[in-house]
Parts: C-alpha cells; sequence; structure tokens
C-alpha cells in the first residue's frame, strides 16, 4: 500500500508536467492513482499504516491529497474501510503539498511577463518550464538583454560596454541561459552557426588572443615593420598581413623563440604550447614553409602532429632520436601522456613519441646547445 513518502515522490515527478499543463492551458486536476496492494499479514501493521495515510490527508492535514475509502470484507478480520485511491482535486491541494505555491505564482508572473514582452519565445517557453523555475529572480535582467539583441544584431561591442541596464558581470555569468534563448529568437543571419563561444556566435568583441612574432632577416623587418626582437599581433590582424611564401619556425617556448638565429626570409612564432591552435584558420599560412621545434616529449609531439593537421606541409627539427640521443643526459621526468596514437607523425616521430611517452621523460628545447641549433637550422634551411 502506497505511503504519504511515496505520494510525495509521485507529486514531485510530476511537477514538470503540471507546469507544462499551464503553459499549454491543458487540464491537470483532478490528479489520481490507486493505493496498490493491501496486506493483510499483519494487521496492527496495516492498521498503523493506514492511520499514518489518513493522517497526512487533507481531511487531517487541512490541504492535500484525498483517500477514497471502501468497505472490504477479510475472512480474518471481518469488514475493514480500506484505502482505494489517492486523489489531488484541485491545483491548490497539488501546491499546498509540495509547498511550491510561492515559486508556482512566481512562474505565472514571469510567463506572462516572457510572453508579453518576448513572444518569440513562446515555443522555447512552452518545452522549458524547468529553466524557466531554475532561473526565477533572474528574469528582469535575461528580457532586456534578449531585446537588446533582438534590436541591435551582432553589436560589435564588448560584452561590458553593451547599453542594458543589468550588472556588468550578469551576461558573463549566464551565457548559458542567454545563448538559448537568443538562438530561440534571433534570426539565421544573426547567430554565428558554427561558433560556440557566446561572444563569436552573436557578433560581439572580445579579448582576442595574439601572436607572438620576430623577423630573422633584418630585410623583412624593414618591409613588414616587425621587430627582430619580437612584437605581438592580435589573430585577426596577423590573418589579414598575409606573409605567404616566407619561412615560419615556430617554437614551443619563449626562450627558444627569442634566440633563435637569423636566417633568410624566415620568420620566428611562439607556438606557446598548444596555443599554437589559434593559428588554424590563417589561411596563407598553408602557402609558407612550417618548421616545428618542439620539446622532445609526448606533448611536444602532440603539439606538433595538431599542427600538422592544420598545415601538412609542416616538418619538424630537432625532435629525432639522433637529438634526444645527443643530449639525453639532460632528459629529465616528464608528463603522463593517455593518448596512444597520434594520427600526423611520421613513422619515425611516432616511434620517438611512443618512447618517450613510456618512459615519461622529455628533454627540454632549452637544453639543447646554440650552435647545434644553428647548426641544424642552417642544414634544413639551405635545401
Amino acid at each position: 500500500m502506497i505511503t504519504p513518502e511515496e505520494i510525495r515522490k509521485k507529486a514531485d515527478r510530476l511537477y514538470i508536467p503540471f507546469l507544462q499543463s499551464l503553459l499549454l492551458g491543458e487540464p491537470f486536476f483532478p490528479l489520481d492513482w490507486p493505493c496498490g496492494k493491501i496486506p493483510y499479514d499483519d494487521y496492527q501493521e496495516l492498521k498503523e499504516a493506514v492511520q499514518q495515510l489518513l493522517k497526512g490527508s487533507k481531511e487531517h492535514a487541512g490541504c492535500g491529497y484525498q483517500v477514497e475509502l471502501i468497505q472490504r470484507k477479510n475472512r480474518k478480520y471481518g469488514m475493514q474501510s480500506l484505502p482505494s485511491r489517492i486523489t489531488f482535486e484541485t491545483e491548490t491541494d497539488y501546491l499546498k503539498f509540495l509547498n511550491k505555491e510561492p515559486e508556482v505564482a512566481d512562474f505565472k508572473q514571469v510567463v506572462a511577463r516572457i510572453r508579453n514582452e518576448i513572444p518569440d519565445l513562446n515555443i522555447w517557453l512552452n518545452q522549458n518550464p524547468q529553466k524557466v523555475i531554475n532561473h526565477l529572480g533572474k528574469w528582469e535582467n535575461l528580457l532586456p538583454v534578449c531585446l537588446y539583441f533582438q534590436n541591435h544584431p551582432k553589436p560589435q561591442l564588448y560584452i561590458r560596454e553593451l547599453p542594458i541596464n543589468v550588472h556588468t558581470k550578469f551576461i558573463e555569468q549566464n551565457k548559458g541561459i542567454l545563448n538559448e534563448l537568443l538562438s530561440a529568437i534571433l534570426p539565421d543571419d544573426a547567430i554565428n552557426q558554427e561558433e560556440n563561444d557566446f561572444e563569436k556566435r552573436f557578433g560581439l568583441r572580445y579579448a582576442e588572443p595574439s601572436v607572438t612574432i620576430r623577423a630573422l632577416d633584418q630585410n623583412l623587418q624593414v618591409k613588414y615593420g616587425i621587430s627582430t626582437s619580437e612584437m605581438s599581433i592580435l589573430i585577426s590582424d596577423f590573418e589579414r598581413r598575409n606573409l605567404q611564401g616566407y619561412r615560419f619556425i615556430i617554437t614551443e617556448n619563449l626562450m627558444n623563440f627569442r634566440t633563435l638565429p637569423d636566417l633568410t626570409n624566415s620568420f620566428a612564432l611562439w607556438g606557446k604550447g598548444f596555443n599554437v591552435a589559434i593559428l588554424k584558420d590563417v589561411e596563407w599560412l598553408r602557402n609558407c614553409p612550417i618548421i616545428y621545434w618542439g620539446d622532445l616529449d609526448a606533448q611536444g609531439f602532440q603539439i606538433l602532429s595538431q599542427l600538422r593537421s592544420y598545415f601538412d606541409q609542416t616538418i619538424s627539427v630537432m625532435m629525432d632520436r639522433e637529438t634526444f640521443d645527443t643530449f639525453q643526459e639532460s632528459a629529465v621526468p616528464g608528463k603522463l601522456c593517455k593518448v596512444a596514437n597520434l594520427f600526423y607523425l611520421t613513422p619515425e616521430e611516432h616511434d620517438l613519441f611512443a618512447d618517450l611517452s613510456k618512459q615519461t621523460i622529455r628533454l627540454e628545447q632549452e637544453k639543447i646547445p646554440k650552435d647545434f641549433v644553428i647548426c641544424r637550422l642552417n642544414n634544413l634551411t639551405d635545401r
């Protein structure tokens, strides 16, 4: 036989369908279900269970569920009045039982406001009552943001300079729900569909990553105004520079970037480890010879494989077994690598990657003497 606790669990499970019925204007009450099988093995146990069920009912508590009783005759105990069905007659009974009256009152007010101010949200609203509840207390700020983007799609402003009367951090802290809402109401041409990043998706300015480069040839320094020491360029500016045809030597670490020797028709670029990902959309780099020099460890080869997946012309330098064997006394413990296969390495590179990964060791770029570096780079670039 059902217990008051089981009734509460059933009622809780029906809360979202109830909210859905409110949104769709569909009847939901009376709500009822059977009490289940009545045990007769222990009369005292049965009596206490029935009393507990009745004690929690509307008749005794003043609100909540009602218990329908039927008369049944038992051979051992005679005629008994036993529970048959549980019923919530009204919305008030149901909500008081769940202590949800204030929440549902707020829900109704928010729904009315959403439908009044942004009718285009109605379909999303009908499908997401739980999310409306989850963000109660935020809608007075969510709606002005939605209205602004409806009236000013792709504003090309930073989030914190948007002329919306909300807390400066509100949009940053609520990107998840705002992404859903804006995706539901904005036209296709106001959304960068292929982007997941909030700023990029909705045409906002954002803190762009930068590329750090230096000219290894003084003629290139003069021609393009790129320092022989180093300079940082926003990735969008770098994409527009179009330095195609020149050689790029990309290093994993900063010190090696800063100490590369002079090389004709060459630029140095600091890859910053896995940050080489920011280069993937620089189309003109596909027409440049690219040399990558990373640490001799599992992660260095991961970065090489990543870079080569963008630019298949990339070759490596000083990432071979001869270099490692020559300076292996400088090797130190490395980091664990859970990746077993890298698809953009040569067979020789992959063999060394597997060995270094298995031994969990690394030879850092900085441990390779400068005269060796100069010799290897000159041999490579003289071809």
